[in-house]
């Protein structure tokens, strides 16, 4: 049963899109700046136990008891700290106080986001004003509702059992979600309190909330006794949790918040998935299962409702100019239109004389004096545009009768501010399609309008060109004494047309028909019962909607006097619109629930208001339920001063419909309105459910009257075919009547589906042969025909199912208290679509003076009322600081421009709060893995479960033929010693400066006597003996290639170890120093320079330097050559250390003996085919992997000339290397990604230079990248372009793959078919399988080819848990075999374990006696259809990614770089990004190229483009500045390094987002 009481809704509600603040002038206020440790304690107290704090708590009406006596100064002071009191009722208030209170048990752990302190300064304006002092009351309108108030009227109840069924009083439970206050009230407002205290909920299937964990989903709301409750203050945090992170002490803030919230991300809410693995790669979204007990209407089908007769009057006109020449000529001096000043005086008045005469000057002026006699601009049914300010109603009333007279049509439009308004450039399509050339504009508003330089207006951003024409008289010529207007019949021509914003911001028009606008008039005159010379007090925009249809049309039909109220005056002074009641004596006035607001707060100064006089007060937004608080609270201010209840008259509109419904003015107070408590709960199904007033999540409706006269209105469903609703259903209101508009302007198809609706019943026959129209509005029709709106279609979202209206979630973040946070009416609701599915996104302003903490704490309880309230769970929630929402011409916000900015990321918000986890209840399931298949059943020859087992080789070097000299020489060092002998002048190395002039050079002779001379001194001076370890800290050059092979002479071990940087001492100095004593050094060779810097003051300072194993200086060699060099007794023994940091972060060093140094030369000479005529030009850090051997070893072994071009010269001269290639006209040459980037980055523009200075590659053969991961496809292809102009052949460009246990293993060679390139299925790869896909195909990854297999080296793809052999479908790890692996780790502690695994494995079946070294890399093999050197069909290699890096989350394997990729398109201003997983949190590090604002931008987006490419939700985004992303000498990413600064709290981030 539908009870109808009233509640006391001490607030009125307001549309929120259209408020603006009264003044935002006066709120600047600063943040101070507080020092670092302030503000840390103050971050992490928010999670520690805190004592009640009593002030905060209680809402500000208690903290002093306010007497009588208190003046409004008092009160006007309060006003803008306390509760702003705008868009809510108390009840709504009170229940979402009592929803949160819910949450004392169950705390919500939720760190607040870190923010660096510039950034938080950047949001602060110029003067501070302490919020309890801030001055102004109409801050935003805010109202003291008394604290104590209890309802005072009572209402009648009609009774409803006929009308809504017994069943559907289904019982329906709340759930609520977290947070702390409890509610306390006086005793009678007790009960209403708890109405709303819960306003929407009730029992959906509820998502996984990550924040608590409850084993039911009904909790009971308690009710505290008595009449007041204590408030305590909110208790943020797990504060056990946070003191210790789970029993361990937290030492950093970052760590302690991730802790925390990895904590409250272990209790899961909703029960574990039936887990299944998907092999068809039908990665199915979960699709929201429909809750079992879901309301499902019961009612009967509806019938369509007829509107009363519209009675024709005898003296009604045949049309409005008919109108107007009758009042113009019988009643000249009659007043029309009364126009106001700012300071509330008359400023002008315009009679309907006036009115005529001037709207004939103006039709006779368009038709005949613009263009020329034979052509003239504007022909009648010709569409001309109207821009008039707000505050010239006088002007625009003329040009619009103007218009009718001379039948041409208007199209009144807002005034262009700006050239890029919000907005104005579809204002600018609207007038295009309408083929608008000619626009109407008062003197002021010409003149106001931007001027370019020459004092043209310019053309706005996508508007036609315009003739600007002004209207007033004085600009105008007579018309002659024989022009007179034809004035006929209204007929089916265009009126006018109305615009009409879309929720995606387009602009629409709505065409009006002259018989349509005429029968509008008079339903409005019949349904109001206007009648002649009646005054009416207009505040709406007369250019549209209701301001228009009363304000200037109907008004004029009936010869009354217009009051209008300009928006500027009704800032200065929101009781304007009453003082003009009272002083017209006016019987109706126009208003919106606003105004009816703003008149509140300001009524307290006023003593001789008397609004006996007016019969009716039409709320304009009466259809929004949120009006009901506004208009119960003005009747009861107002009924004392002479307000009565009756004359209050909601109606409901829209632009297609015109006007829908309005409720009439009766003489009997006794009748009550309708009133419906609904529930929300119902609602979100679209099912009515009549709620007791106990229930929390209710929403009250107020009927907006009967359907207007003449029509016959009906509800279809809101999607698919138009079928007529149930009695008990919400669905779309439908009107059929002459006087609505009758098409879109222009566009036929939109035009069908919404005036042209044949509703139908559920049989599928057409309930009537004329077409209905739909109005946009959602509703129902009530008992006694009352029609009740409970939202828009545009402001719904259809979130997993349920559709929940933008309104109420508005009404709910605004009834969480305290309010001093955000600015009431400057709120946006919208939904974006991630991941198939509408995600809740709210934007509000944050006032100036709020503090970080506060704001967070507001955003947190927002969050947490709508997951009670709606039980709905909210995507994202931002704050932005004051006035930078888009606005639309009234003020108001403009919500399809908010949405666009968010997607783009250019809203610079200064708060985000996203909950992810929460909402995205549709992921894929997590993936349960197979056992594996026995090794029985799936050996059969060469294929492993039907597919071919995933092994290559390389060419056998025991068949290849070649006239290898080095072959018989067991050791580099016996190779150099002969060529010195045989070709002692031949070149071996040239050493290049940043100029590209030649530094130095070596001939064979010169290396081997430099050689000999140090290792006399390393005996002598070091006193060395055979197999000592000796590390050389040299720069990239030639004295490093001599130390080596003095190590070689004199026996030693070197290791290459990559100097100190002079800048940046403190951090690469202690690297130097672990090599050292990791590769128990027992003396360090370097130059005379890096000597003096690791004994200098700084090196002191991060570093112990008296633990420095003994110096050498090699500058100053000794003259004497050795006695003997020494030659190793066996080819196993170790020939040098390479160490170096992988990409995981670990410092590792492998052993490489003299045999397979000499066979991975050997390999690297036959598959470039290098001999001592050939030059080799590289540009690669020496210091370890594939870079070191062919900087120092591989020119001994050939013979080649190598051109060495340090990689740090770049920087200075980035086309040195380019230039070198093309000098010396090399055809093979090396580099890493660092050397490419910056070539690709800093010569961009520069390739017409280039070319000019000579610059040609065409004669390169073979340009390969020395790396350790997956292929950069993105930037070996952009090189490719670029360069392609300077003689570049695309395919020359490939990349090597080597890795720890062997250097290198794949290599592009001069011969042999070109790198392929293929495309497999991400998510396959996810659950490693490798399925091919077409280029381009949705979710497809581009590999490319780690290039050629090595001579020697068998490589075979291997299951990392079980060791098996795999198909050539699978992903897994590299295996490798070959002479020139390393012989193991080189650790101090001898982790024997660690190294047997990587370096002597073998297959678990098939091959079990080959001994293979794990990579430690994935990848996959593929037979290509292109054939070998050998005639062979030939296997390519495809690297996908380190084991190590590889994240499982969700029983998926992710690699970064994928998730990257995607991070890095997702905004313009991420320059780099890397990714990794702290317990099963993602973390997304982003570099932010950009001001700091664009930080908060990023959290979206990253979070978006996450789930909808990846299906993981991220937990927490971390903005950096650029550069802060370790990226080690080869380029690639220091993932593990970064984490542990990121833990460590040592990035220094700009903001990090922590997503609940």
């Amino acid at each position: 049963m539908f009870s109808l009481s009233l509640e006391f809704l001490a607030l009125p509600a307001v549309r929120y899109g259209q408020w603006p603040d009264l003044s935002l002038v006066d709120l600047a206020g600063d943040i101070t700046q507080k020092g670092y440790e302030k503000k840390r304690s103050k971050l992490i107290g928010a999670y520690l136990p805190q004592p009640p704090r009593v002030d905060q708590a209680l809402p500000q009406e208690r903290r002093a008891p306010v007497t009588p006596s208190s003046s409004s100064r008092y009160h006007r002071r309060r006003s803008s700290g306390s509760r702003d009191e705008r868009y809510r009722s108390d009840v709504h208030t009170e229940a979402v106080q009592a929803a949160l209170a819910k949450h004392k048990e169950r705390k919500m752990a939720v760190p607040m986001p870190s923010k660096r302190r510039s950034l938080v300064v950047q949001t602060s304006m110029d003067a501070y004003t302490p919020p309890d002092t801030s001055s102004g009351s109409e801050d935003d309108g805010s109202v003291q509702g008394d604290s104590q108030g209890t309802p005072t009227s009572s209402q009648g109840s009609i009774s409803m059992e006929h009308w809504v069924s017994q069943a559907m009083h289904g019982s329906t439970t709340s759930t609520t979600s977290s947070s702390s206050t409890q509610s306390g009230g006086s005793g009678a407002a007790h009960r209403l309190a708890d109405v709303l205290a819960q306003t929407h909920i009730e029992n959906h299937s509820a998502p996984p909330d990550v924040t608590t964990y409850t084993s039911e989903h009904t909790i009971q709301v308690e009710r505290p006794q008595g009449s007041t409750a204590s408030r305590t203050a909110p208790k943020y945090g797990n504060a056990e949790l946070m003191e210790t992170g789970d029993g361990v002490p937290v030492s950093s803030r970052v760590s302690a918040k991730i802790q925390q919230l990895v904590n409250t991300l272990k209790r899961p809410k909703r029960p574990p998935l039936r887990e299944f693995f998907v092999d068809d790669f039908e990665e199915l979204l979960e699709v929201q299962q429909p809750d079992p007990n879901q309301p499902k209407p019961e009612g009967a089908q509806m019938l369509a409702v007829r509107g009363e007769q519209l009675g024709v009057v005898t003296n009604w006109p045949p049309s409005l100019e008919a109108a107007l020449q009758r009042w113009g000529t019988i009643s000249p001096k009659a007043p029309c239109l009364s126009t106001m000043d700012t300071n509330g005086k008359p400023l002008y008045i315009l009679t309907y004389g006036k009115l005529w005469t001037r709207s004939m000057k103006v039709a006779y002026n368009i038709l005949h004096k613009l263009g020329t006699k034979q052509e003239p601009m504007v022909r009648p049914g010709d569409r001309v545009a109207l821009v008039f300010p707000n505050n010239d109603p006088a002007a625009f009333m003329v040009a619009f009768y103007g218009c009718l007279l001379a039948e041409v049509v208007p199209v009144p439009i807002e005034v262009p501010l700006t050239r890029k308004d919000a907005g104005s450039q579809q204002i600018g399509f609207l007038l295009g399609s309408c083929g608008v050339t000619v626009a109407l504009t008062s003197d002021a508003c010409h003149k106001g309008l931007p001027k370019s330089p020459t004092g043209e207006i310019p053309q706005f951003k996508g508007w036609p060109k315009l003739l600007w024409f002004v209207t007033e008289s004085k600009h105008l010529s007579k018309p002659p004494r024989d022009w007179f207007p034809h004035i006929k019949d209204a007929n089916n021509d265009t009126a006018y047309i109305e615009y009409k914003t879309c929720k995606d911001g387009s602009v629409l028009g709505v065409t009006v028909t002259r018989i349509a606008l005429l029968t509008h008039c008079q339903a409005l005159t019949q349904a109001c019962g206007y009648t002649e010379a009646e005054t009416i007090v207009n505040v709406l925009d007369f250019k549209k909607d209701v301001g228009l249809w009363h304000g200037i049309l109907t008004s004029v039909m009936n010869m009354m006097h217009v009051i209008s109220i300009p928006y500027s005056l009704m800032k200065v002074n929101p009781l304007s619109w009453i003082q003009k009641v009272c002083q017209y004596k006016a019987k109706v006035a126009c208003v919106k629930s606003r105004d009816m607001h703003w008149a509140l707060v300001a009524h307290r100064d006023q003593r001789d208001v008397n609004l006996s006089s007016l019969r009716m007060l039409i709320v304009a937004d009466g259809a929004n339920p949120w009006s009901i608080s506004s208009c119960d609270a003005f009747l009861n201010v107002f009924q004392s001063k002479g307000l009565r209840q009756e004359v209050i008259c909601p109606c409901a509109s829209s632009p297609e419909a015109l006007t829908v419904a309005i409720r009439r003015p009766t003489d009997d107070s006794n009748q009550p309105p309708g009133r419906g408590v609904l529930s929300m709960h119902g609602l979100t199904y679209g099912v009515i459910r009549v709620d007791s007033e106990e229930k929390l999540s209710v929403l009250t409706v107020q009927d907006v009257g009967l359907v207007m006269p003449g029509a016959i209105m009906c509800s279809v469903k809101p999607d698919g075919v138009p079928q007529l609703c149930r009695t008990d259903e919400i669905g779309e209101l439908c009107v059929c009547a002459v006087a609505t508009g009758t098409s879109y302007y222009g566009l036929s198809g939109m035009t069908k589906n919404t005036f042209e609706v044949f509703p139908m019943t559920s049989s599928g026959a057409p309930i009537s042969e004329y077409p209905f129209i739909r109005t946009g509005l959602l509703g129902f029709v009530g008992p006694g025909g009352l029609v009740f709106v409970v939202g828009k279609m545009d402001g719904l979202m259809v979130v997993s199912g349920r559709r929940h209206n933008a309104d109420d979630i508005v009404a709910t973040a605004l009834a969480v208290e305290p309010m001093k946070f955000v600015y009431r009416g400057r709120i946006a609701v919208f939904s974006v679509t991630v991941l198939h599915d509408d995600r809740i996104v709210i934007v509000a302003e944050q006032r100036p003076d709020s503090t970080e903490e506060d704001s967070f704490q507001w955003m947190s309880r927002v969050l947490q009322a709508i997951d009670s309230i709606h039980q709905v769970g909210v995507y994202c929630l931002a704050l932005v600081p004051a006035n930078t929402l888009p606005k639309t011409p009234l003020g108001g916000i403009h919500l399809s421009e908010t949405k666009q900015l968010f997607l783009e990321g250019s809203l610079h918000p200064c708060n985000v709060l996203m909950c992810p986890h929460t909402c995205v209840t549709n992921l894929p399931k997590p993936r349960q893995k197979q056992p594996e298949i026995g090794p029985a059943s799936v050996m059969v020859g060469n294929l492993v479960s039907g597919k071919r087992i995933a092994q290559a080789s390389g060419r056998d070097l025991g068949q290849i033929e070649d006239n290898d000299q080095a072959r018989k020489f067991l050791f580099l060092s016996e190779v150099l010693q002969w060529r010195a002998q045989t070709t002692p002048d031949h070149v071996l190395y040239t050493l290049l400066n940043c100029r590209g002039t030649i530094a130095s050079s070596l001939t064979c002779v010169q290396l081997h006597k430099r050689a000999e001379k140090i290792a006399v001194m390393l005996a002598e001076r070091g006193r060395l003996q055979d197999g000592d370890h000796v590390a050389l800290v040299y720069p990239p050059g030639i004295d490093l290639i001599a130390a080596f092979y003095g190590c070689l002479y004199a026996g030693c071990v070197p290791i290459t170890v990559r100097p100190p940087h002079p800048q940046n001492i403190a951090t690469t100095l202690p690297t130097v120093k672990m090599i050292v004593e990791v590769s128990r050094s027992a003396c360090l060779m370097t130059t005379q320079l890096i000597c003096k810097l690791l004994r200098s003051r700084e090196a002191a300072a991060a570093v112990d330097v008296r633990t420095w194993p003994l110096i050498l200086d090699t500058d100053d060699l000794p003259k004497k050559r050795p006695a003997q060099i020494c030659k190793p007794s066996n080819p196993d023994t170790l020939a040098y250390l390479d160490f170096s940091v992988s990409t995981t972060g670990m410092l590792a060093g492998v052993k490489m003996s003299h045999a397979a140094t000499s066979a991975f030369c050997r390999s690297i000479k036959l598959q470039c085919e290098l001999y001592p005529s050939r030059e080799v030009a590289i540009c690669l850090d020496p210091y370890c992997g594939l870079g070191f051997v062919l900087w120092c070893l591989c020119s001994v072994y050939s013979g080649h000339q190598s051109i060495l071009i340090p990689p740090s010269e770049l920087e200075t001269n980035p086309a040195l290397w380019l230039l070198a290639v093309s000098q010396y006209k090399v055809r093979d040459t090396f580099c890493s990604y660092s050397v490419m980037e910056l070539c690709t980055k800093g010569l961009g523009s520069q390739t017409e230079s280039l070319k000019a200075r000579g610059l040609d590659l065409s004669r390169v053969r073979t340009c390969v990248v020395v790396a350790e991961e997956r292929p950069r496809i993105a930037l070996t292809q952009s090189f490719s372009k670029l360069f392609k102009d300077l003689g570049l052949h695309p395919r020359a460009v490939s990349t090597s793959f080597g890795c720890r246990v062997n250097l290198a293993i794949c290599l592009q060679g001069t011969s042999g078919p070109d790198p392929t390139t293929v495309y497999v299925d991400m998510r396959a790869l996810r659950h490693d399988r490798v399925r091919l896909v077409e280029r381009g195909s949705p979710h497809s990854l581009p590999l490319m080819e780690s290039g050629k297999i090595l001579p020697g080296v068998r490589i075979i793809i291997a299951n990392p848990e079980t060791k098996g052999p795999l198909g050539d479908s699978h992903l897994g790890e590299i295996w490798v075999h070959s002479a020139h692996n390393a012989s193991g780790y080189f650790t101090i502690y001898g982790d024997e374990s660690l190294q047997s695994d990587h370096f002597n494995s073998r297959l678990s079946f098939g091959d079990t006696q080959t001994v293979w070294a794990r990579t430690g890399y994935l990848g996959f093999l593929r037979r290509t259809e292109l054939t070998d050197a050998n005639g062979e069909r030939h296997d390519a290699l495809y690297v996908v990614g380190a084991l190590d890096e590889a994240m499982e989350l969700r029983g998926m394997r992710y690699h970064p770089i994928d998730i990257e990729t995607s991070v890095i398109r997702a905004h313009k201003s991420v320059t780099e990004c890397a990714v990794f997983t702290w317990t099963n949190l993602l973390v997304v590090v982003v570099e932010l190229d950009g001001s700091e604002q664009e930080a908060l931008d990023l959290v979206p987006l990253v979070t978006n483009v996450v789930l909808e490419e990846h299906y993981l939700v991220v937990g927490v985004v971390v903005v950096v500045d650029v550069g802060v992303i370790p990226i080690n000498s080869r380029g690639e990413k220091q993932r593990m390094h970064l984490r542990d600064g990121f833990l460590a709290d040592q990035l220094d981030p700009i903001y990090v987002a922590y997503n609940m």
